[in-house]
């Protein structure tokens, strides 16, 4: 037995590689089998274990006996928890699969682990032989599967089960234990993300998510830099210190730089919208379902976590994260509807809605970002409620160069976060005039508003620099029950879609 060394920052669970199926020690064990359906159209059908080399004929048939003696039909994402004596482990869990395939799909494999994973939360170590079908997408599923946030809990409410404890994947072959090593890490990477996300902004703020990030930068040798509300002021980044006027609790801007050491490396800078908790300021937002604006720096969660994840897994390229941070709240300092500002790099801006205050941070960030001389830019943030109108909220909206906007698509339909590709017409722009400012910040129109938002950030952009605007406004923030690997609250979308994007860049330029 291998073990793969994880050191989990967020109490991930353990993850080790078995090339045998242990003989003995399992009493406490849950082995987790893959099950797939039958014909839905014959009353004789009954469901499958799916192939596996580690699992006799006889334990296959045992399954298999007593998934239709419970009535099991292997229907996607349906588990069946039965005993099977002799394996020798305490239990065993069918998981569906769904129909039979010739391949299976990445994401039906992390699907089903975290499906697994979450019915079994408590359970002291799982066994399983979904890793032959794809070991990444099982480490990934159980370990996202089994993520809780329970920090702000008392003794009275938390809950008894903590996630998984350990997890035995059951693998041959000469690279699985860094299969595994790269797995694990990309899973507690979003599960960092979401930690971020689902920390009340009462404990939260801009100072406190600076002075956090700064902390997991320098924990893994990142460059780190920190901008004050004085800095900010001083360098001229109007909109981040237009739209942290009205609270309390100043601004700050955070930079966070992977070096690769090459001197032929390409440069990615990631920017991430970190608007700790968003009122809409005096274009105050309504009362009902508010509080789901804890969600609101979700872009910038996900950027650190993936700046913080290629360092540890030392991508050969350089990566420099710049993340705005501010509370939007509305106060006798806060910015007013007709205010005129000028954003970073000298653009000025009539605020006509304060409520579009996401992409004021953004523009000076980007500005920011492109003066490092970058090959590519993605930035991410959880912008506009047309997002969601248009693409629901499990789709995120992918826009920029055309070309790198659908590599960046491809990519995130490949690691399952399903990125859509979608346009930044020209004459959107007409939209964004102002009559007294070079730009309004947002359109009369009530159409495509996530799209002119994409349209209002590309202003921005440098010449020359292949960017894309990632729009994760419902995707970052789950407000309904779990499904998947995807509890409620902060899922960690985009991280996996940029660090594979990332690391596309790495092989490929």
């Amino acid at each position: 037995m291998i073990t793969v060394s994880t050191e989990p920052a967020y109490q991930s669970p353990a993850v080790t590689i078995a090339t045998t199926l242990p003989q003995s020690g399992l009493d406490s064990t849950v082995l987790i089998v893959g099950v797939v359906s039958g014909d839905p159209d014959s009353p004789e059908a009954t469901p499958t274990v799916l192939g596996s080399e580690f699992l006799s004929a006889e334990a296959v048939a045992e399954i298999e006996k007593a998934l239709v003696a419970l009535g099991a039909k292997g229907g996607a994402e349906q588990v069946t928890r039965l005993v099977a004596p002799s394996l020798g482990v305490g239990s065993v869990l069918a998981v569906g699969l769904g129909k039979p395939r010739d391949e299976w799909p990445a994401d039906v494999i992390r699907k089903a682990a975290g499906v697994a994973a979450r019915s079994l939360n408590g359970t002291e170590a799982v066994l399983t032989t979904l890793s032959e079908v794809d070991l990444e997408a099982t480490v990934e599923g159980l370990i996202l599967g089994s993520y809780r946030f329970v920090d702000y809990r008392s003794a009275k409410t938390a809950p008894k089960d903590k996630g998984l404890s350990s997890i035995t994947v059951l693998a041959s072959g000469k690279d699985a234990k860094k299969r595994a090593q790269r797995a694990t890490a990309v899973a507690t990477a979003v599960a960092t993300a979401r930690d971020f996300v689902n920390t009340p902004p009462s404990h939260l703020y801009p100072a406190e998510f600076a002075k956090r990030a700064k902390a997991l930068g320098s924990s893994v040798g990142l460059e780190v830099e920190v901008l004050n509300r004085k800095a900010l002021e001083e360098a001229g980044y109007g909109g981040i210190v237009g739209v942290g006027k009205g609270s309390s609790r100043p601004p700050r801007l955070v930079r966070l730089v992977h070096r690769s050491g090459r001197k032929d490396a390409k440069t990615v800078a990631l920017v991430g919208k970190g608007i700790t908790f968003d009122t809409g300021g005096i274009s105050i937002k309504p009362a009902a379902s508010m509080h789901h604006m804890t969600s609101d720096m979700g872009g910038a969660a996900a950027v650190i976590a993936t700046v913080v994840l290629a360092a540890q897994l030392e991508l050969p390229i350089n990566v420099i994260a710049t993340v705005p941070m501010a509370e939007n709240m509305p106060s006798a300092t806060a910015q007013r509807p007709g205010d005129v500002l000028t954003q970073y790099g000298g653009t000025t801006v009539e605020v006509l809605n304060t409520d579009a205050e996401g992409r004021l941070v953004l523009a000076d960030a980007i500005v920011r970002a492109c003066e490092d001389n970058p090959d590519y830019l993605i930035e991410t943030s959880t912008l506009t409620g047309a997002q969601t109108v248009a693409l629901g909220a499990r789709i995120p909206g992918v826009m920029g160069s055309d070309e790198f906007r659908d590599r960046v698509a491809a990519l995130s339909q490949s690691v399952g976060e399903n990125g859509w590709p979608m346009p930044l017409p020209d004459e959107l722009k007409d939209d964004l005039k102002s009559s007294v400012a070079d730009l309004a910040n947002v359109s009369a129109q009530r159409f495509a508003g996530m799209l002119v938002a994409g349209v209002y950030l590309r202003e921005f952009v440098a010449d020359g620099v292949q960017w894309v605007h990632l729009d994760v406004a419902g995707p970052a923030y789950n407000t309904g029950g779990p499904w998947g690997y995807t509890p409620k609250g902060g899922t960690g979308v985009p991280t996996r879609t940029m660090f594979a994007v990332l690391e596309d860049i790495a092989d490929k330029g």
